[in-house]
């Protein structure tokens, strides 16, 4: 079982739109710290292959290459209880902030059944799984439809629910997000029970915050 806790000083104050995927764009690697702990993907960059099946367990491509299809991994839930299926990932796909240009390429997402889905596009575009499958963007990334439909996007923020090997447990401003193993991951049960990420300040900050006591020699 996992045990014990790990420490992390981050060097930029955490914001609550980086544990929501649809907000996740091509602003750099910091957000995917969050993803990658607190939520799953269709297909995701892992350390053998830099495209590898998670939620989704195959995918093809029709002949016109217009429409791709994905197998999606059963029994999966989220750290709620809802199960996973392919509304979920439809419901992902059409939230996801994608810029005009990008969305203008899509005809429609197409739920074949609980558990296959189909993206199809109004032409073939050879660059669509770089932007679905690696971290050019959050589109493939994927979050609870009926959690959402319940709290709003803003209850999302303050309280995410992912499909992770972490789940949410607190969240302080500009001070720290704690999380905790989920021990029913299906990929691999995580090795360290806790993950804190402490929010770090320069040094001029933090020596304005400790005269004043905001934070104590420790920190």
């Amino acid at each position: 079982k996992p045990e014990g806790e790990m420490r992390y000083a981050v060097y930029v104050t955490i914001s609550p739109t980086w544990f929501d995927p649809a907000e996740v764009a091509t602003v750099g690697i910091t957000p995917f710290w969050f993803c990658y702990a607190l939520h799953d993907a269709l297909l995701k960059p892992m350390p053998d292959n830099p495209m590898a099946p998670s939620l989704a367990e195959s995918w093809t491509l029709s002949p016109d290459q217009r429409v791709y299809e994905f197998k999606l991994r059963e029994g999966l839930k989220f750290h709620n209880g809802d199960p996973f299926t392919a509304e979920d990932v439809k419901f992902s796909f059409e939230r996801y902030k994608w810029p005009k240009y990008h969305r203008e390429k899509f005809q429609q997402v197409e739920i074949v059944d609980p558990y296959r889905v189909r993206i199809h596009l109004v032409q073939p575009w050879p660059d669509f799984m770089t932007f679905y499958g690696t971290l050019t963007t959050g589109a493939g990334w994927i979050v609870p439809k009926n959690y959402i439909a319940k709290v709003g996007d803003e209850g999302f923020r303050k309280h995410p629910i992912g499909l992770g090997p972490y789940k949410f447990v607190s969240y302080t401003p500009g001070i720290e997000l704690v999380m905790e193993a989920v021990e029913g991951y299906w990929r691999k049960v995580p090795h360290v029970k806790r993950l804190v990420f402490k929010t770090v300040p320069d040094p001029a900050t933090r020596l304005a915050m400790l005269k004043k006591g905001e934070v104590d020699v420790a920190y």
